[in-house]
């Protein structure tokens, strides 16, 4: 039953554990360590909350548009098990969120030391984040985002994530101070740099290649 499952996905047992555990480390990370220090985030998330502030619009109705939005388009260039990997994630994260934020933050405040609380951040945001994307499988329209950039660019994963997320965190200095926003810019290159060393962690030049072409390994 479960390998007919996992053929279905198009993915192996590890890898499966591999984005459930991932899903599970980024819900954590956002949970005790970006929603108490008040760490922003770039991208989709950060765009969302850049519109509410000077627009007012709903979060609630602009993050699923965007993420939609993302989602079909990464899917004319991925393919279905793109889709069905970002399904699994998507619901895997909403499950651990919502699990964290009823038990709420167990790691101590470190909102008077915003650069560890953005160096650890950064740190596991990226390994949860390559750990779904070594699947070839996005956990939300971010991650979704940065992978169509790769394709349509010559840019790696990396570089992808923190460009989508300069541009934004640059706009929010609308409304958020620059020193709150300079520790933000830290977690997303510490988390970008991150993103590609685990998704190419022990793969050879072949797999780098095919990693590049968006046609993700299971590993």
């Amino acid at each position: 039953m479960l390998y007919q499952f996992f053929k279905w996905l198009g993915i192996t047992k590890k890898g499966f554990k591999n984005i459930i555990l991932g899903c599970a480390l980024m819900a954590f990370v956002v949970v005790n360590i970006h929603i108490p220090n008040k760490i922003t985030e770039g991208g989709i998330l950060g765009l969302t909350l850049f519109l509410k502030n000077i627009f007012n619009l709903n979060p609630a109705i602009i993050t699923p548009i965007f993420d939609i939005s993302c989602f079909l388009f990464a899917f004319t260039l991925f393919g279905k098990s793109f889709l069905k990997k970002t399904a699994i994630a998507s619901i895997s994260f909403a499950i651990f969120y919502e699990i964290f934020l009823k038990l709420g933050p167990i790691m101590p405040s470190m909102y008077n030391v915003p650069l560890t609380a953005s160096i650890l951040a950064g740190l596991g945001i990226g390994v949860g984040c390559g750990l779904v994307i070594r699947q070839g499988g996005a956990c939300g329209g971010d991650d979704a985002l940065a992978m169509i950039i790769s394709k349509k660019t010559s840019l790696s994963i990396s570089k992808s994530y923190f460009l989508s997320d300069l541009v934004v965190l640059l706009f929010s200095l609308v409304y958020i101070p620059y020193t709150r926003i300079i520790y933000s810019l830290i977690t997303t290159a510490i988390s970008s740099y991150v993103v590609d060393k685990v998704s190419l962690f022990n793969t050879n030049y072949s797999s780098v290649k095919t990693l590049k072409n968006n046609k993700y390994i299971n590993v």
